[in-house]
């Protein structure tokens, strides 16, 4: 899997680079001092965003428009500790966002759910992105006809939620639907990797270690059920859990959506050096017929349970 390179610059002042030679965003040539600039700019058209490299403490919200907000050059364009609206470093209310080669480090707030992208409406591509020691890396409102795909970005040492509410790798409410592919969950602080109430979801070719976690949940959590595919993926089940009963849960909190046909398969699993539990790789609250098949997993991991 091809991960991001990540490498911390010297903080940025976006002031001071907008009166230098190049802003630090652009828009069609046109040069912003401020990310908030660049995107009341486009308003409620259509743009790209192009990124310095630098660290820049700095939000935005996006209230309109399809914006594409991308790294100049990918894994060197670092937004940290600053959420806007109490929320996140990008706040997505528009028409559709994409966002690629961006890290985002640090990000809390009071209520525990800070994130790197907080998706409150229309569709969301991310590719190449990083997020990192924070609450959250993406969190999502509700927007039943909204799409959200994640595709070789890195989630490192999130979850940790000081109020207890819980705080997740990526969290998507009632999304139409997720779609993770080549991505690698680490180091979780607490709470899931992927929480998800989607109806559709697909998580592919991607990695959950949970060798570093503490204290963390589910890797996978379908929180009301949902059709699709989880395959391709390796799992290491940690040693520091919260909740060590179960890798992959099928409606634990109420099989709102349908999970019929829902294939697990292809997977690889084991346990961490120390991990002395015995783990169900798929937890099956819905009772529904799930397809799960191929799937290698390691000594004290069973396949399925049905779950009550």
């Amino acid at each position: 899997m091809r991960l991001v390179p990540l490498l911390f610059l010297g903080m940025t002042s976006a002031a001071a680079l907008a009166q230098g030679s190049a802003a630090p965003f652009t828009v069609g040539g046109r040069g912003f001092g401020t990310l908030q600039e660049a995107v009341t700019a486009i308003g409620d058209g259509d743009g790209t965003i192009r990124i310095a490299p630098g660290t820049y403490r700095e939000c935005a919200v996006q209230t309109a428009g399809r914006i594409a907000y991308v790294a100049a050059d990918p894994g060197k364009t670092i937004f940290t500790r600053i959420a806007c609206e109490g929320k996140a470093a990008l706040v997505l209310r528009g028409r559709g966002a994409q966002v690629q080669g961006i890290v985002f480090s640090h990000i809390e707030v009071g209520d525990g759910n800070g994130a790197g992208i907080r998706i409150e409406k229309g569709p969301l591509s991310v590719s190449n992105a990083m997020f990192l020691d924070s609450q959250s890396g993406i969190l999502s409102a509700d927007d039943p006809n909204g799409t959200v795909s994640v595709d070789h970005s890195t989630f490192s040492g999130l979850g940790h939620d000081p109020t207890g509410t819980g705080a997740h790798g990526i969290y998507m409410g009632r999304y139409r639907s997720l779609r993770v592919t080549a991505c690698r969950f680490e180091r979780g602080q607490g709470g899931h990797y992927v929480k998800t109430r989607a109806p559709y979801v697909e998580v592919l070719d991607s990695s959950f270690d949970d060798s570093q976690g503490h204290m963390t949940n589910y890797m996978i959590d379908l929180s009301n059920g949902a059709k699709g595919r989880i395959a391709g993926n390796e799992f290491v089940f940690g040693r520091d859990k919260d909740n060590h009963s179960t890798l992959i849960t099928v409606a634990p909190e109420g099989a709102k959506n349908d999970s019929s046909g829902l294939a697990v398969e292809n997977n690889r699993a084991r346990l961490a050096p120390g991990a002395g539990f015995n783990p169900v790789f798929v937890g099956n609250w819905a009772g529904e017929p799930l397809v799960i098949r191929g799937n290698v997993l390691g000594p004290g991991i069973t396949s399925t349970a049905r779950k009550w």
